[in-house]
Parts: C-alpha cells; structure tokens; sequence
C-alpha cells in the first residue's frame, strides 16, 4: 500500500490584522486584531486537550504597522510580533505541542529567530506573475519578495512548506514556472518538505465576524455548510484536469518532496491522489481559519474512501522525518519528538516493521559450530538470539563456558579503575539515556580542573591502574579540551609517583574531535597527550535502523567501524560494547555482531567485548515506551549467544556488575563470562539511567564473586597484562 499522510494541528490565528490588501482573502482585516496572552494560553489548553500534535500560527503580514497592535505588543512585553509569536510557540512546546508558523514575508533575522521555537515554518509562493489584479496593494506578494523568504529559509535550513495558489489570474504556463522556481531552490538547499497545491476558492466576507469561531463551529458540524460563491472576474477557470497536471509536475521536478492537496476545497483529493499526491495537509481540529465555511473531512471517512484504493492514510508529524536531526531542528525540538513522538523518527531499516522466521532447527549445529570457533550465518545467530526454548538455552550455556575456558582459562579478571565523567552536558539527546542533559539544565554539570585533579588523586590513593574519561557531547569543546584533560590527568599521576592508564574517549566524542582534522591527526595527538586506549562505546546496536530509532543523532555504523579501525592503526587498542534488551531485534544483533567479528579479523584491536543490558527506568524510551528492564535470564541468555558469536575472535567477554548487578554478574561466570570489570569508584551513566546495583565495588567484592563461583582472581590491567593473583582459599 501507498503511504498518504496527514498532519493532527490545531490552528492559532494570532493577529489577523494585515499590511495587504489581497481580493481573495476573508482572513485579514485592517483593524486592530490580537489575541492577548491570556486567551492564547486558553486557546493552547484547548489544543492540548484535543491531542494536537502541531499548532499551526497563522497571521496577516506584520500586524504590528496597525498603531494599535503595535502598542499592545509593547504592553504584552514585546518589541514586535515575531516576539510575540515565539513566546507562543514556546507556550505550545511545554504543551508538548510542535509549531508551524506561516506569518508571510520575512527576513532572515526574523526567521532565525522562529527556527528556534518551531519544527517548521511555511509561505505560499502563490505566483510567479508579479501584476496579479488580486495582488494589488499587496507589496509582500511580489514573487521576488516571496522567493527572498523561501530562499533565506533554505539557508538557515528550516524545514519549509510552501505552494501555489491555483485560479487566481494566472496563465497554465505560470503555474508551471512557480512549480520550476521552487524546484530550484529545492535543488539547492534541499528545505522543501511539501508544496501545496491550493485551488482557489471564493469566500464571503466576515465582517463583524471571527473567521477561527466559524472555522471550530464549521468543523464541530454545528454551522450549515454554506452555499458556494460566484467566482469573481479576475479567477481563472480550474479544472480537474490542471490539478492533475500540476502534481505529475511536482512529482517530476521535486520527486522528493512531498506533494499536498487540500481535502476540504474540492471533490477531487481522491483522483488527485491516484495521480501521485502524498499529503492532505494539517487536518486542523478547530477548522480551516482561510476558509472557515470549508470544514476538513474527518480521518475516518478518508480511510474508508482510501483503503479500497490500495493506500494507507497515516499521521505525520509538521516537520518530515528527513529532517529530524540536528542540522535541521535545534535541540529542544528535537528532545519534544523524542519524548511525545518517537514513533515518528525514521526507522531506516529496522527489523520492528515486518516479521521474520526463526529457524530454530538451525538452533544445534550452531551451537556445536559457535563452540568450535567458527563463524556463524546470519540466520543462525538470529536464532541463538531468539531461542526460548530452556534445554536449548543450557546447550548454549555450556558451549559457551568450554569457549571461554579453552580462550580465557578458569582465571575471572578484574581491573581497579575509575569513571571521571568530566561533564554531563550533551547535545545529542539519545533516547536511551539518562546521563545526558542540555547546558541550563539544573542537573548540568562540568567538572573544574581542581575537581578534576581531586578525583584523579584519590583514583590513585585506592589503588587504581587506570582511569576511564568519557563525557556528553559538550557544545563547546574542541580536541584541544580533550588533550588538556589527559594532559591533566598525566601530570597528576605523575606527581604522585603512579603510572596510570588512561583508557578515554568514545567514537562519538572522536567523532566531534575530528570536525575539521583526519582521524590520524586526532589519534596522534591524543597519544601524545597521553591516551593508551579507547573504549568502544557508543556502538548501541551496530545495525543503522535501530541507531536511528533509539539515538537517531548518533553515528551511523559505518562512521562508528572508522573511527574504531583508526584507533586500531594509531596503536591504541579498545574494547567494543553493545547495549542490548531495549528495542532490537534478534537479526539486529546478528548484524551487530557480523560487524565485531570482521572489524576484530581485519585489525586485532579489541581486548574485550562488553555487553549492557539497557537501563530504562530514567530515560525516554523507558518513561514514554514502556520498555522494560531485561530479565535476569534473558540477559544470562544473551551472555552465551555474544561469547558463541565470537568465536575465538575475542578471548575475553566481560559481564557489567552495574547493570546486571553482582549476583547475576557471578553466575554470568558460568555463561561464558571471564571478566568482572572495574571497580569503578564513579559510575554515573547507569546510575542516571536508574541502576540500582552501585557506582563502585572494593577488589575483594569482585575477588569474592570470582571464588563464590569457583575460579580464581586476578588483577589485572587495561590490556589484560597480570598484575597479581587471589587463587582459591584452600579449603580447611
């Protein structure tokens, strides 16, 4: 089936009051109109209480020349309208709502100033004939002035709905030059997620009368639907057949934008949808506010028109899924999508749209495979992933554990280290995570040097060999922030005699490092500024439908390989993670580890593979989603399943105690498990995302785990050298 979208918007006619004097338009008035504060705050509670997911502003061209309005603004607090209008996009992004602002010509400084509170901003281009009888008086209705704002919209990079205005006075071959001008701004700036292609309709006028309470009584069905008006004499005919044209048009000069159709103007949506059309538009709860007397068609009834016609009418939301990342949106619209909207993030491959089979007959020559080392098919680590069955699961389970005892021995390693997350502020906002948090949030923080340094000093004081550094993406960092921290760190050390590891910076913190220098570059500095290894976090799921799900700001899978392959040829060894138990499929974590296998066979660089269960009970996919923590045996499960993956290309597997908890870490010994991990003296990602299980452990808690399971401990460094040995007591 054909996807055919719609947007659920409730509407804000903010000010009618307008500087043109354009024939065709019932909305615009020349006295002084604007909603004050209060009422807007009203009407906003009204949107939320319908289930709006975007709130349409619509407004005459700068109200604010009207005397009148001008002085009310300034009594509202406001220097001119464009304030105005961001502080009630602001009110409507607490309401959860998303803005669209269509409010005319403007200039860019005003169109900054709405990228940061709306998820997208729209104007008609209506025509390209610039002596239009309907036009005149209406100086911000010139063609040139109209493509001035579409044009500086596609520099900022504002997603951007414009249009014609179809019957109006123009010629065929107009329409088809508005049509070529918006494509080739499209062409250039790629802004343009749908064009409108709008019939003119005639309307009475409202005199004494409020065009959006006609709109909300239209569509409430209790106003009768008025009769259709003559058309004046300067309209142009328009048949079925131009609108027929003018979408293959649009199909052809913009085939990725998205084509829309007013459904209430006319009979005609439907063929003009079996002709290509993709969109019908903001189906506004309170009415149409331009045609009041036109009420939209409810969802259900163009369904039912839809369906036996082989398409699927779907919500969307005002921004298209194209632009949902950060060179398109800032920030705080971003983290709205991700909280109240997560659905709508693009998928782009992800196994959660269909349904596979899992052939468990493939179940036991796997596991007899696996423990021989050799390299699964796809097919068959799907269905190690996926296996319920308990007999087939305990089958995994020793398999593993002779893996693990023929690649890693009976010794369980662990390392004393500790977590310096210097800063928590990030601009990523991935939905799994706790830790993260924006530059004003109160739960922000950056740690200062002296801090710092305290935390390094008392790292060594316990003993530690090494110290983990990651941070969130801080907005303003450079690499020369990231070498001063290292070189910090070393100096500290050295003061106090110690030799101490340091083991800092994921791919996605590289990835930021690297913005304008190769990746070798970056690498060598950060060796010389005392980096000995990297961890391989960041990795999720190696598999790019679910990233885009989950952290659809992350690095794509391909980026994430680099960065690690040019870790491995500086010399800089790493481990490799994956956070599993949230949205995944048993195919995606196939993926996943097709990718670890053949990154390990080509490079040799991973000391150690390290699964994460997710932790959902302080983040957004686990507040929003339902998403629950993994149970203790689907974990175990899954343990034995990464260590039968591997092969013998990765001797050791380690079980996180901060995730999973030290019981179950324990008992993970017996599922293919050779090491506990780190003492950590500081966890704070887990902790934030509602671990429950701890942010440090002494040696002798890890030593303890080791011997209750049977096997003996050791100490051990970052690149997996002895340090010293705690065997089993000898029994009395």
């Amino acid at each position: 089936m054909r996807r055919i979208t719609f947007s659920r918007n409730f509407t804000l006619s903010l000010s009618r009051t307008c500087q043109c004097y354009c024939k065709y338009c019932a909305f615009a008035t020349h006295k002084a109109h604007l909603y004050s504060p209060a009422e807007v705050e009203h009407i906003l509670d009204d949107a939320e209480r319908r289930g709006a997911k975007e709130l349409l502003v619509l407004t005459g061209e700068r109200p604010e020349v009207n005397a009148e309005v001008a002085a009310r603004l300034h009594h509202y607090g406001h220097e001119d309208f464009v304030s105005y209008v961001a502080w009630a996009c602001e009110r409507a992004i607490e309401r959860g709502m998303l803005p669209h602002t269509n409010l005319g010509a403007l200039g860019r400084a005003d169109l900054a100033r709405l990228r940061e509170v709306t998820a997208s901003q729209g104007l008609m281009l209506e025509s390209v004939n610039p002596d239009l009888v309907v036009h005149q008086g209406s100086p911000t209705k010139h063609p040139e002035v109209r493509l001035e704002t579409i044009r500086a919209a596609g520099e900022l990079r504002v997603p951007f709905t414009s249009g014609i205005l179809v019957g109006i006075g123009e010629t065929p071959a107009e329409r088809l030059e508005a049509l070529e001008s918006l494509a080739a701004l499209q062409r250039e700036y790629g802004h343009l997620q749908e064009i409108i292609l709008q019939n003119f309709v005639a309307h009475p006028r409202y005199y004494g009368a409020e065009p959006a309470e006609i709109a909300d009584e239209s569509q409430r069905g209790e106003r009768p639907v008025g009769p259709d008006r003559p058309a004046p004499s300067w309209a142009t005919p328009i048949t079925l057949a131009d609108m027929r044209l003018l979408v293959r048009e649009c199909r052809r000069l913009m085939p990725e934008v998205g084509v829309q159709i007013p459904p209430n103007l006319s009979d005609w949506w439907l063929p003009l949808v079996e002709e290509g059309a993709t969109d019908l538009g903001g189906l506004s709860a309170n009415g149409d506010h331009i045609s009041p007397e036109h009420p939209f068609p409810s969802v259900h009834r163009m369904r039912k028109q839809l369906a036996p016609r082989g398409y699927a009418l779907t919500e969307r939301l005002c921004v298209y899924p194209q632009y949902m990342d950060p060179d398109w949106l800032e920030q705080g619209l971003l983290d709205l999508v991700k909280l109240k909207f997560w659905s709508f993030i693009p998928r782009r491959g992800s196994g959660r749209r269909e349904e596979r089979p899992i052939r468990r007959e493939l179940v036991a020559g796997a596991v007899a495979r696996a423990r021989d080392g050799r390299p699964l098919a796809a097919e068959e680590l799907t269905a190690l992933f996926a296996e319920t069955r308990p007999e087939a699961i305990e089958d995994m389970r020793q398999a593993a554990d002779e893996l693990r005892r023929e690649l890693a021995g009976e010794t369980v390693t662990f390392v004393v280290n500790r977590n310096i997350n210097v800063s928590n502020i990030c601009t990523v906002g991935c939905a799994f995570c706790g830790f993260g948090q924006g530059r004003r949030s109160p739960d922000a923080y950056e740690h200062s040097q002296a801090e710092f340094e305290r935390r390094v000093e008392e790292a060594i004081e316990f003993g530690a060999t090494e110290i983990c550094m990651q941070s969130g993406i801080h907005p303003a960092w450079t690499i020369d922030d990231y070498e001063g921290w290292l070189r910090l760190a070393t100096r500290t050390a050295a003061r106090a005699g110690a030799d101490v590891h340091l083991h800092a910076y994921s791919p996605m913190e590289v990835h930021f490092m690297a913005a304008e220098l190769p990746l070798d570059e970056v690498f060598a500095r950060l060796k010389a500024a005392g980096l000995g290894s990297t961890p391989g976090t960041a990795a999720e799921v190696l598999h790019d439908g679910v990233r885009q799900r989950i952290s659809p700001n992350k690095l794509p899978v391909s980026r994430w390989v680099e960065i690690i392959e040019a870790s491995h040829a500086a010399g800089l060894r790493s481990t490799v993670t994956v956070m599993f138990g949230h949205i995944e499929e048993p195919w995606e974590l196939a993926e996943l580890m097709r990718v670890v296998r053949e990154l390990q066979e080509r490079t040799g660089g991973f000391t150690e593979f390290v699964p994460l269960s997710f932790i959902p009970f302080h983040t957004l996919l686990g507040r929003t989603h339902g998403i629950e923590q993994i149970s203790r045996e689907d974990n175990l499960k899954h343990t034995a399943a990464f260590r039968l993956a591997l092969g013998r290309s990765i001797p050791s597997l380690q079980a996180s105690w901060v995730k999973m908890g030290l019981d179950a870490a324990t008992e993970a010994l017996r599922w293919g498990v050779n090491d506990l991990g780190g003492t950590l003296m500081e966890e704070s990602i887990s902790r934030m995302a509602g671990s429950e299980h701890g942010v440090r452990l002494e040696p002798q808690d890890l030593i303890g785990a080791a011997h209750a399971a049977g096997r003996p401990a050791a100490e051990r460094d970052t690149l997996y050298g002895i340090r010293r040995r705690y065997e089993l007591p000898v029994a009395a």
